[in-house]
């Protein structure tokens, strides 16, 4: 039996260019920049530099429009393949014919230096090595990660060399390279776990140091013990004073745990451009844009000009009309994207504006305690924007303030209730539970229940478990792990 069934659905479609405006709007300082000059590059009709006019795109009647009812073009005498080339000019090309002399050019220096895993090959010509193992070393160092630890098995090594590198070796073999490995800078690399690293780097030091050798035989023989803080069987185990027991903690609290952390650090830029700029002067809050080295831009007059030379053929035929339709197709993405870009630093402005306001307090003072409690639809509903176009402002913005450069996302929290009845925002709870765990008895650290009791005696009502959470927010161990000599 055939059933009929009739359902309505509401559905919302974006345009391509709305589409287009919302990633532009999630783009960061920088890789707008990089947005901008790709678009230069794509689009001969748009230019670096300032309108000279600034009204001729908006009170002059569009050049172009009249071609819309136009339905045929003859001419003849223009050379059509001319105008039709310029996408097959290459990029560079392009971006170097739109850069007028007065304009001025902006280089951004970048460090480069030597990578980690540069460092280390660099050093393999101070080992001894023959024919067959100087490419497994290099496997290795291949394999060791940024933190400086060959994490993978010897079984799996063995067998990627065998059918990758079509090197047969044994066991025995690759353990000796691994040790050649492990003989350089930094101490620790090419560790296989953090109770062998810590190893490696204490072999480095005076062995006859009876400190030195304390400290070893507790890593090589009760590395779970010392993990787990467990003094007291430490003590019992090794015969300690507490102050022995204290020495050999200081003495491994100078080791470093990832010996390649560093130098993998330098390598990359991990630089952030704040899109955001915040001052302070005679009390009043004030905030612009970082627009940095994105360029003015200006719609080509070049190209204005070959649409006005088509209008004025006295003929025209079928090529003169797919050349008219290019160029129009040019110069209105040009025109959009120039006012996408301004969009996109309108939406910006009104957002940083909204949310500094609503902040008012914490920008004035950069105490974290007076954060409110804010959510996106806060923002939305105060300058009529969607929730989602707050979400891509907040979640890749960031804002130079007196008090450090800060993710807008970073600003968002949830609110409670406390004991008067006021809204607080969870990031002044988590604020004070720093401060508790920072002031607690290093000796006697307190538990999740304990500090859930101290911040109710605060006023913040606040339970086990969401203390437990906050906890693991601020990437504060638990309490066992906490605990000192």
């Amino acid at each position: 039996m055939l059933k009929q069934q009739l359902q309505i659905k509401l559905s919302q479609k974006l345009s391509p260019q709305q589409i287009q405006l919302m990633k532009l709007i999630q783009l960061s300082t920088l890789d707008l920049e990089q947005r901008i000059i790709s678009e230069i590059g794509e689009n001969p009709a748009l230019e670096k530099g300032k309108e000279v006019d600034e009204n001729e795109l908006h009170t002059q009647e569009d050049p172009f429009d009249d071609y819309q009812n136009e339905q045929k073009i003859d001419t003849e005498d223009i050379d059509i393949d001319s105008y039709l080339s310029d996408d097959e000019i290459p990029n560079y090309r392009i971006q170097s014919n739109n850069q007028s002399s007065d304009d001025e050019t902006r280089e951004i220096p970048f460090s480069g230096g030597t990578s980690f895993h540069e460092y280390l090959e660099n050093q393999l010509q101070n080992l001894i090595l023959n024919d067959v193992e100087k490419p497994v070393a290099e496997f290795l160092i291949g394999s060791i990660d940024n933190s400086g630890y060959l994490r993978r098995s010897e079984e799996d090594i063995i067998d990627d060399l065998a059918f990758t590198q079509n090197i047969l070796i044994e066991a025995k073999a690759l353990k000796r390279i691994i040790k050649k490995i492990q003989s350089l800078d930094p101490p620790g690399v090419g560790a296989r776990s953090l109770q062998e690293c810590l190893s490696l780097q204490l072999a480095r030091k005076e062995p006859n140091r009876p400190k030195i050798a304390l400290t070893r035989k507790i890593i090589d023989n009760a590395f779970e013990e010392f993990s787990r803080k467990h003094y007291k069987k430490l003590q019992d185990r090794f015969h300690l004073s507490e102050e022995e027991l204290r020495n050999v903690f200081e003495e491994i609290a100078k080791l470093n745990p990832k010996p390649g952390g560093a130098l993998s650090e330098t390598s990359q830029n991990n630089h952030v451009v704040p899109d955001f700029i915040l001052t302070i002067e005679n009390g009043a809050l004030k905030v612009v844009l970082n627009r940095r080295n994105a360029p003015e831009l200006r719609i080509s007059n070049n190209y204005k000009e070959m649409l006005s030379g088509y209008a004025e053929a006295p003929k025209k035929n079928k090529s003169q009309q797919e050349a008219v339709l290019f160029i129009k197709q040019k110069l209105d993405a040009a025109k959009w994207f120039i006012d996408a870009i301004e969009q996109r630093y309108h939406t910006l402005f009104q957002t940083i504006n909204a949310i500094v306001d609503y902040q008012r307090d914490y920008f004035l003072t950069g105490d974290e305690q007076k954060l409110k409690p804010m959510i996106l639809k806060d923002i939305a509903d105060k300058i009529e924007m969607d929730i989602s176009t707050i979400s891509r402002v907040a979640n890749s913005k960031y804002i130079d303030t007196p008090y450090g450069v800060k993710l807008l996302k970073s600003l968002f929290s949830e609110g409670m209730k406390n004991d008067e009845g006021e809204d607080v925002s969870t990031i002044e709870i988590k604020k004070i539970l720093e401060e508790l765990i920072a002031n607690e008895d290093k000796k006697n650290p307190l538990a999740d229940q304990a500090l859930s009791e101290s911040l109710k005696e605060k006023g913040y009502n606040v339970a086990r478990r969401t203390v437990a959470k906050y906890r693991e927010q601020l990437d504060l161990p638990v309490a066992r792990l906490r605990k000192s000599i």
